[in-house]
């Protein structure tokens, strides 16, 4: 995997061609996997696991920690590879994670995570890749 995110799609048509059904509909409409059914709710290898829609680095696999919750957490990023917005859907208060890069849905952080940060960033395995190098 490059430190350089790959060059990142301008219209909804070029990302329907870079993504599966399933990485459009989470990446580029909010979607959420089941609970307990991604690649990544149990992977341990030791790596960086980046952006499924433009290769950007989001979370260094040291991070990642076991909360219960079905989906891959982590208690860290740095600031600069996601941002953050309020999400109010399904009648919620949420604050959803998003790839600084291309700004791919990625899930939702809550604050409910382990020390350091006591930030839990829940992911879909779908919005991932994972570089073990």
């Amino acid at each position: 995997m490059s430190n350089e995110p790959a060059e990142t799609p301008s219209g909804d048509e070029e990302w329907r061609d870079r993504l599966s059904d399933e990485e459009y509909r989470i990446l580029r409409e909010a979607g959420t996997e089941p609970a307990f059914s991604g690649e990544y709710v149990d992977h341990k290898e030791d790596g960086t696991y980046a952006c499924a829609g433009c290769g950007a680095e989001l979370f260094d696999s040291e991070t990642k920690f076991e909360s219960g919750c079905g989906w891959p957490s982590f208690y860290d990023t740095d600031s600069d590879r996601v941002e953050t917005r309020l999400d109010t859907s399904h009648g919620m208060r949420r604050t959803e994670v998003v790839c600084a890069n291309c700004g791919g849905h990625l899930g939702h952080v809550f604050d409910d995570g382990p020390e350091p940060t006591g930030k839990r960033y829940c992911i879909n395995s779908v919005a991932l890749d994972f570089d073990d190098e």
